[in-house]
């Protein structure tokens, strides 16, 4: 029988109905975190919802509910490194990753412990770091299991700040190789209590972005710091992989890459790549989004959900 795990609950962020979390176990014996929410009456299909780095599964209760008043079944996991699942290092501020190989593993036993309880079709889903993953996985063979993929503002290259590609990514792999690899790169773990609205590059909405710092200061342990070398180095090897058009070509299955137009944290010329190198991708930009598109405003999230049903209709028709 599986092992409940627990959710963090806030006043501006109640559990949604229809569901809880569990605890499943990962690559290496990971104790990892998922969460299934089932909508009232016979489910249209399932969502595989993959979040992005930083952030825990509370952080979409509300796209949650979203999808669950649409029909369908939500599945949300949790990859090691982000919120209380399993760590890599003591010190679980540290943002950090041990290469893709154990996030591949982790997907997969994610699906072989929820599985059978997911109604087809299954419908893919992820959010930056979360959409490299979910895009890297699809990628390697687990886009047998989906009928579409809908990606926001995936991490399909990095800002650099200047510096060049081949630059950062070398200076990623050389403080790998003498042993820093567990080192952050910005010598600290930066804010991640007491990020304020007026100096984040997520979102335009103040109120989601309360809500989303209110559920980490009801719990501290789902905060997450900066990166370290070790995941600066996964993230340059990841994004180098998906670069390349012919590992893309065998992704047969319709995918949506939704890109924020005024994203400050990743470019939008890798995701217009990898959409044109998907024999069934498209790319579609956000108007006025910053990175979190599903966290966005209303106004500006409108796009995204109407893309959504879009890919979803065609698959899986609302019943009246």
């Amino acid at each position: 029988m599986a092992e409940a795990a627990p959710l963090v609950v806030t006043p501006d962020a109640p559990l949604p109905q229809g569901g809880g979390a569990e605890w499943f176990t990962g690559q290496g014996g990971a104790r990892l975190r998922g969460a299934l929410f089932l909508p009232n009456g016979t489910p249209r299909g399932s969502i595989v919802l993959s979040s992005g780095r930083t952030e825990p599964i509370e952080k979409y209760f509300e796209v949650i509910g979203e999808l669950t008043s649409r029909g369908f079944a939500v599945l949300v996991q949790e990859w090691r490194g982000q919120g209380l699942s399993h760590k890599d290092l003591p010190d679980r501020l540290k943002g950090h990753a041990e290469g893709y190989e154990p996030y591949m593993a982790d997907y997969d036993a994610l699906l072989a412990h929820f599985g059978s309880r997911l109604p087809k079709p299954w419908i893919a889903m992820g959010h930056s770091m979360g959409g490299c993953l979910t895009l890297l996985a699809l990628a390697k063979g687990a886009d047998r299991h989906f009928e579409a993929c809908l990606l926001s503002a995936p991490m399909l290259g990095l800002r650099t700040g200047g510096i060049p590609r081949w630059a950062g990514a070398l200076l990623a792999s050389l403080n790998c190789l003498i042993g820093k690899n567990g080192d952050y790169v910005f010598g600290d773990p930066g804010t991640p209590f007491d990020d304020s609205f007026a100096n984040n590059v997520l979102t335009s909405d103040p109120v989601r972005y309360a809500r989303a710092r209110g559920q980490i200061a009801a719990d501290r342990d789902l905060a997450l710091g900066a990166p370290t070398y070790g995941w600066l180095d996964f993230a340059f090897k990841a994004t180098g992989w998906l670069a390349q058009p012919q590992n893309l070509k065998g992704i047969t299955i319709p995918v949506v890459i939704c890109s924020a137009e005024k994203d400050r944290l990743v470019p939008p010329e890798p995701q217009k790549a990898a959409a044109d190198a998907l024999p069934k991708g498209q790319f579609i930009v956000m108007p006025g989004s910053e990175h979190e598109v599903m966290i966005e405003t209303d106004q500006i999230r409108a796009p995204f959900w109407a893309a959504f049903d879009e890919l979803a209709d065609a698959l899986a028709p609302a019943r009246a």
